[in-house]
């Protein structure tokens, strides 16, 4: 018995381990790219929608790409492989350029720029079959990753009619990624670059990373962290970086690299870094051009200058627009572009929110054509909630890219269930009254980077929800219309399941998820409450750190007389900053929305809020509903157990218990800190902090993820 016993656990495995003999394991590897079975109507549907694949030939890498990629995905999803070429058969998905487009295909082909598509119903030849049209072979295989998506997603592919151009030109993910393979804020495991076997072993996630990016439009990607070391750009490491752009060429996805602004004294020998200086200006243009021999499509540079310890051009009495323009005068014989952050505070600042705007809105217009100024969606540091960057609609004359976070530095890392399409949904829609026309944030940029949260863990960012943020980035940078429920419905769908009440269920799930972190980390409008340099956990105590931004208690000010940032036109007056309409609405607490009312104003503890409750207790109350929010989530993902494969759903579940244990962590701390400072009892009826607000202080995390010693 205890021999068959083991030979029925070793096929047991093997079943789990080989797809011909049971249904595969799911380690989230394949995210949103799947192609599992559909449920038999819906195979039968993408089946006879995809009974051939015609293709332009000779076809270009991208093109082989995009039919290998729908062989692939309708083989996955139907059980039955297309045929690839041959004569025109019904059902057939026609790949067609202007160039190649069957006779009797009318489009309007200028609609759809370089990178556009159009997936449509056709009658060809008498056939019906489906058209991915594009202008551009890159712009195929994006259409061809829609078509899947559309099959996976229940579109009726009958009636097909979808048109698609990207909104923003450049949609870029920014790797804060080491030379020695570790990642800054990073919380997946090591960088996916493999350094030290570059350029001679190409490891094949590369272009699994390279298909999952083009099938969201991401066009971009920076492979170094914005802290860059100079060596970034030397021969060898340049040789890797090309390496890669090699991969992912056929899938539209370029290489850009973060740039040291004093890489000329540290790898040239110069005696400067000035950026009028004409040996510096020769130094980049010489960079510049061996970089372009390696990487004929290379994006561009992106650079963080006098900034946390980074080197600039301030440095040499310079300013960021003479930095940025020596870069991109080096970049313009190539169609290179330049990145410049706009994340920059000083010690000496009156207000670190306000110190990006002081700095930058002054040089709008003085930038090249070819500089794109990166902003932040907020004006501190990525916090759950910020208002957005007041620099968004004040620089009209200057290019500007929106930078949100897909890594959750300040969200609880990989751990904590944090959806953030709703957070990069109300930025773009942020309405800015800084134009006539469409105030929009989204109306008001060129380009949107996200910083990644990918890393060499199998399921590529840590926790499976996470792959949610780049999913609803990818989409969003290429669509900024798109609702964020809608794309988390969509990933849900591609990711875990079909079953239409699960879907339901975690898309509301990952719908309040956002909300629920901001409630039990910085409710009302509090920030920067973290721990001191890892950011994990409350620490709204820390008052003994070099800087005085560095510290928590220089954003909550919080005291007897009551609690927030007096960002007024009686304190700081950052709220000055905004158009003069928002900047009257938000200057008076009255009027200022009670999600940013720590934010922008100090207020009494006593202060009368909008459900009756005093501040104080609605304070309190807020960070109550954010625990009860999270066992909510624990609760509702339970009850999907029978729709999600077994495996993963007891990892988001066991991610979710920890996720509740750290909510009531914040909670209990915060409380008890903000209870000591403020000398006021608990609101009746609440629970008391579980331990002593000593306690709490004592925590010590010295090997945190993403941070290091």
């Amino acid at each position: 018995m205890k021999i068959w016993a083991r030979a029925l656990a070793g096929w047991w495995l093997a079943a789990l381990l080989h797809p011909a003999l049971g249904a595969p394991v799911e380690d989230g590897y394949d995210l949103w790219l799947r192609y599992r079975p559909l449920p038999a109507a819906l195979q039968q549907a993408v089946a006879a929608r995809a009974t051939q694949v015609l293709a332009p030939a000779p076809g270009s890498a991208s093109v082989q790409a995009a039919v290998q990629e729908l062989v692939r995905g309708v083989t996955g999803l139907t059980g039955r492989a297309p045929r690839v070429g041959g004569p025109l058969r019904p059902g057939a998905l026609v790949l067609a350029t202007p160039a190649t487009a069957p006779s009797g295909l009318t489009l309007a082909w200028a609609d759809l720029g370089r990178e556009g598509y159009w997936l449509r119903s056709e009658r060809l030849q008498g056939r019906r079959v489906t058209v991915i049209a594009a202008n551009s072979d890159v712009g195929l295989l994006y259409g061809s990753f829609a078509w899947l998506r559309a099959a996976q997603t229940g579109a009726d592919l009958a009636r097909l009619d979808e048109r698609s151009v990207p909104r923003l030109s450049l949609r870029l993910l920014n790797h804060w990624d080491n030379l020695d393979r570790t990642v800054e804020r990073g919380y997946a495991g090591a960088s996916i670059w493999d350094w030290w076997k570059l350029p001679a072993l190409r490891d094949a996630r590369y272009t699994d990373y390279a298909r999952a990016n083009a099938s969201l439009g991401i066009n971009g990607a920076v492979l170094n962290n914005v802290n860059a070391k100079a060596e970034s750009l030397t021969a060898p490491y340049l040789a890797k970086a090309a390496a890669l752009a090699d991969v992912w060429r056929p899938y539209g996805v370029r290489v850009y690299l973060s740039a040291r602004f004093s890489a000329p004294k540290e790898l040239g020998g110069l005696p400067t870094a000035d950026p009028l200086d004409p040996a510096v200006r020769a130094w980049w243009q010489a960079k510049a051009d061996e970089i372009y021999r390696l990487i004929p499509d290379f994006g561009g540079l992106l650079v963080k200058a006098n900034s946390e310890g980074q080197p600039g051009p301030q440095e040499h009495g310079r300013s960021h627009a003479d930095g940025a323009n020596m870069l991109a005068a080096a970049l313009a014989p190539h169609g290179g572009v330049v990145l410049w952050r706009a994340f920059v505070y000083e010690p000496e600042a009156r207000d670190r929110a306000a110190q990006g705007y002081a700095e930058f809105q002054p040089l709008d217009g003085r930038f090249a054509p070819n500089v794109i100024v990166q902003v932040k969606n907020g004006p501190i540091d990525f916090q759950p909630r910020e208002p957005f960057h007041p620099l968004f609609g004040a620089m009209p004359r200057t290019p500007l890219a929106l930078e949100v976070q897909l890594t959750k530095e300040y969200l609880g890392f990989s751990t904590h269930l944090a959806y953030l399409g709703p957070l990069f949904e109300e930025v773009l829609r942020a309405d800015t009254h800084h134009t006539a026309g469409d105030p929009r944030v989204s109306r008001q940029i060129s380009a949107m980077a996200g910083v990644a949260n990918i890393g060499t863990d199998r399921n590529w960012c840590g926790s499976h929800m996470d792959c949610a943020n780049w999913y609803a980035f990818g989409r969003l940078a290429w669509d900024t219309d798109l609702g964020a429920e809608a794309v988390a419905r969509e990933w849900i769908r591609q990711t875990f399941t079909t079953e239409p009440r699960a879907v339901a269920d975690i898309g509301v799930l990952m719908a309040d998820s956002r909300e629920a972190v901001v409630d039990y980390m910085t409710p009302l409008g509090l920030h920067h409450l973290m721990g001191t340099g890892h950011h994990h956990g409350p620490a709204p105590w820390v008052d003994n750190l070099e800087r005085a931004d560095w510290n928590p208690v220089y954003f909550h000010r919080a005291a007897r007389d009551g609690i927030g940032f007096d960002r007024s036109p009686r304190g700081s007056n950052a709220v000055g900053q905004y158009a003069p309409a928002l900047a009257a609405r938000w200057a008076d607490p009255a009027t200022t929305p009670e999600p940013l009312l720590l934010w922008f104003h100090h207020l009494p503890w006593e202060h009368r809020m909008a459900s009756g409750r005093t501040l104080w207790a609605e304070l309190v109350a807020r960070y109550d509903r954010g625990v009860e929010r999270v066992a909510a989530m624990r609760t509702r993902w339970a009850g999907v157990r029978d729709a999600v494969d077994a495996r993963r759903h007891a990892e988001v579940a066991a991610y979710l218990a920890v996720q509740e244990d750290e909510a009531r962590w914040w909670r209990d701390a915060c409380v008890a800190y903000f209870q000591s400072v403020s000398g006021l009892p608990l609101p009746p009826g609440t629970r008391p902090p579980a331990e002593s607000l000593e306690a709490y202080k004592s925590r010590r995390f010295r090997f945190a993820p993403g941070h290091g010693g």
